[in-house]
């Protein structure tokens, strides 16, 4: 009998974790869940839905220290002529963009963006951008680019990564993997060190960095497709974007380029481009 009732008690205390177990986990899935749902937003012109959980603020606060950390690790190209080029590209790439979003009342997605536009020392072939609109180009894809419009195509397909917010797309994902149902908010302030590691790899900064988290084909050919409008938009020659990416491709013939290396296959991007060509045509014409 005294068997039978310590039995009885190892069994309804197995029942009683097991239970528990699988109450905490369903508690986690629901707040997954209500996270996901909650945190829903949608990619201009292409309406693409996404999880965005991180506060935009914070996303501008750790692009902003990502980017101070590359500029005191790197250093900015003399080339005064280059450099007026990326900036002047910039500035009229993004005043198109703001314009459009003024248009279609997505405004807001840019309102605290302090757009900042830096050509850095260095013969790879790479660019990229952070949260809050700062951009860095490489010397070494000046000569990739060869023209105005073919710098358009470059800083238009990495605005594009700024207006989607992929980078907090990527970070969302992430942290939510990696901490599991801790609420965001508070994982944001007591996992500091890891939260400013998965900027750094979402960001992709940095010639020293590295890629270290490639943005999803999903992601890049989105930066394609908005890349090719907002250059279009700003009156730049949208037929250029095949070319380039053209010329990207056989740039280096024993090395593929560091701004390919993520990226999807050449053909199948100019491909794409092509698909894309006469909507893109529609607002060059048009401005």
């Amino acid at each position: 009998m005294k068997r039978v009732q310590k039995f009885g008690i190892m069994l309804a205390s197995y029942l009683h974790k097991t239970i528990e177990m699988h109450i905490t986990m369903r508690k986690s899935a629901l707040f997954l869940l209500i996270v996901i749902l909650t945190a829903c937003s949608t990619v201009p012109l292409t309406n693409r839905r996404q999880f965005t959980a991180i506060p935009s603020q914070q996303m501008l606060s750790l692009g902003t220290q990502s980017y101070q950390q590359v500029l005191s690790q790197e250093q900015v190209s003399s080339n005064q002529s280059d450099v007026r080029a990326i900036r002047q590209v910039g500035r009229r790439v993004t005043e198109a963009v703001e314009e459009y979003l003024r248009q279609i009342g997505r405004e807001n997605i840019v309102a605290d963006y302090k757009w900042e536009f830096n050509l850095l020392k260095g013969d790879q072939i790479n660019a990229w951008a952070i949260p809050g609109g700062k951009i860095a180009f490489y010397e070494g894809i000046m000569p990739i680019c060869q023209s105005d419009d073919g710098i358009a195509v470059v800083m238009a397909h990495e605005i594009a990564h700024a207006i989607a917010d992929h980078a907090n797309e990527r970070m969302s994902q992430q942290l939510s993997l990696q901490l599991g149902g801790m609420a965001l908010s508070q994982a944001l302030k007591q996992e500091s060190e890891t939260t400013s590691q998965l900027a750094m790899a979402a960001f992709g900064v940095g010639s020293q960095l590295g890629v270290l988290l490639p943005y999803s084909r999903k992601h890049e050919q989105e930066a394609d497709e908005l890349g090719l409008y907002f250059m279009a938009m700003a009156g730049y020659d949208p037929r250029e974007a095949p070319r380039l990416w053209q010329r990207m491709s056989q740039a280096s013939p024993n090395r593929t380029p560091e701004f390919l290396s993520t990226h999807p296959n050449p053909e199948s991007r100019i491909q794409f481009l092509e698909r894309k060509m006469p909507k893109a045509l529609e607002y060059y014409k048009a401005n």
